[in-house]
């Protein structure tokens, strides 16, 4: 039995060594390919990037002190602007709390004037307007008594050549 057993560790322990065997084969395999490919892309960063990052430099050595001059600028230009910013918001504030007050001034004064214009019409109305309407009534009154008492005497004129002709008719 310990021979068996001995037998079947020796089998798998061998079954083991070809199993890794083939995975390092695999592992050089793929090793190998990316070398390759690095190699390649080695190649063209040699014949192409190298190139162009040395022109970026050569670029950028050229035009540091002006990128540096234009950062400068723009950073002063923010900052005046910030600063204008800041006046024109005072003013414009300052502009509206004054148009406000004017508002508020021109609704007190229209406010006024049309108490003023309704207290007028009031006055105008008990001194000239209901004396007017009492007079009108006055002259009304006279005129229909006027009226009346001229329409009575004609009807008593005419009542009475009314009788004299009935008398002159009679005769």
């Amino acid at each position: 039995m310990n021979e068996t057993l001995i037998t079947i560790f020796v089998i798998v322990a061998a079954a083991a060594i070809v199993i890794q065997a083939a995975i390092l084969f695999g592992l050089f395999l793929s090793f190998k390919k990316t070398t390759e490919r690095v190699e390649v892309i080695m190649r063209n960063v040699e014949t192409k990037a190298i190139p162009l990052l040395d022109s970026a430099k050569t670029i950028l050595d050229e035009n540091g002190p002006r990128l540096k001059e234009i950062t400068q600028n723009l950073s002063e230009t923010t900052s005046t602007l910030k600063t204008q910013m800041n006046r024109v918001d005072a003013t414009l504030n300052d502009v509206l709390d004054r148009t406000r007050l004017q508002v508020i001034r021109v609704d007190d004064m229209v406010s006024r004037t049309m108490d003023k214009v309704e207290e007028t019409t009031e006055i105008l109305q008990s001194t000239v307007v209901n004396p007017v309407r009492k007079l009108t009534g006055i002259m009304q009154g006279l005129s229909v008594g006027l009226g009346a008492y001229i329409q009575r005497r004609r009807k008593s004129a005419l009542e009475s050549m009314s009788a004299v002709e009935d008398d002159e008719l009679f005769i």
